[in-house]
């Protein structure tokens, strides 16, 4: 089977801890959509996302042009699930903050929000394991984030725990996954849906 692992668009900048989509971000849901359904890749055949509201509305807007279902599972909510107000770090213009929010990051730290890293990636893990077991064939589109996609890849990889890729809003990585769950990645950070729409 294949496993399409999309991270969500654009939140909004708002003062909340769980911001929906802002106007960019609906937009690149609407044109991942139609790349999806567009015929030059395999179409999903269901759709699983996160329950925060940025993956949400991205997923929704894939399974209503697809026409398929949009299933959720807790364990695909990022590690900043409970945070009192949203920080998007791709919008830190500092780079040495960057780095430092990361390396904070691998320990469990995020602000002065605290969760388990451990568990975080076991949770991660097992729930897209059970996902590719569901669907042993066919294409599965999983909506997510940044830290979700980044944890599974560390495991397929079999690399240390970290952020090691900065993935775009609506990148597409895709995981070719046996029936026996052996899983290989095929692609990373796909964004060919943003650059097309780019040069129109």
């Amino acid at each position: 089977m294949e496993m399409v692992l999309i991270r969500h668009g654009r939140p909004a900048d708002a003062a909340q801890s769980d911001p929906g989509l802002s106007p960019d971000g609906h937009a690149a849901a609407e044109r991942l959509a139609e790349h999806l359904a567009g015929g030059a890749v395999r179409r999903p055949d269901v759709v699983w996302s996160s329950p925060m509201r940025r993956a949400l509305e991205t997923a929704a807007a894939l399974a209503e042009r697809l026409g398929v279902p949009v299933r959720t599972d807790e364990r695909l909510r990022e590690f900043d699930h409970g945070v009192a107000v949203y920080v998007a770090a791709d919008r830190t213009a500092d780079a040495q903050e960057r780095a430092e929010m990361w390396r904070a990051l691998e320990t469990g730290r995020w602000g002065a929000h605290r969760f388990d890293p451990e568990a975080f990636c076991r949770d991660v893990d097992a729930a897209l394991a059970e996902i590719a077991a569901e669907h042993p064939r066919g294409v599965v589109a999983v909506v997510c984030h940044s830290g979700v996609i980044n944890a599974h890849l560390c495991s397929v990889l079999e690399r240390p725990r970290s952020m090691f890729c900065q993935l775009e809003h609506t990148s597409v990585s895709r995981l070719l996954v046996s029936p026996q769950g052996k899983r290989l990645l095929h692609t990373l950070n796909e964004t060919a849906h943003l650059q097309v729409a780019s040069a129109l």
